[in-house]
């Protein structure tokens, strides 16, 4: 899902690269994914154990994402 909305968002793009860890290339399968761990406490903490975001939920949040980075720099 996220990757739909970064193909019509293209302006949070930098957001989402953020959460990428260093090195990804170096474990496999070489995708610059957040970890997993990260992907799943995420979900389970906002949706429980059986939820999933709306993609429209997904765009608030790398927008907040993108407001709060801004705001601390």
């Amino acid at each position: 899902m996220l990757v739909g909305v970064l193909v019509r968002r293209p302006d949070l793009w930098p957001v989402a690269v953020s959460f990428v860890p260093r090195h990804w290339w170096r474990r496999w399968p070489p995708l610059p994914l957040p970890p997993a761990d990260y992907l799943r406490f995420r979900a389970e903490t906002m949706y429980g154990a059986a939820g999933s975001p709306e993609r429209e939920e997904l765009v608030r949040y790398l927008e907040w994402c993108r407001a709060m980075r801004s705001r601390a720099s």
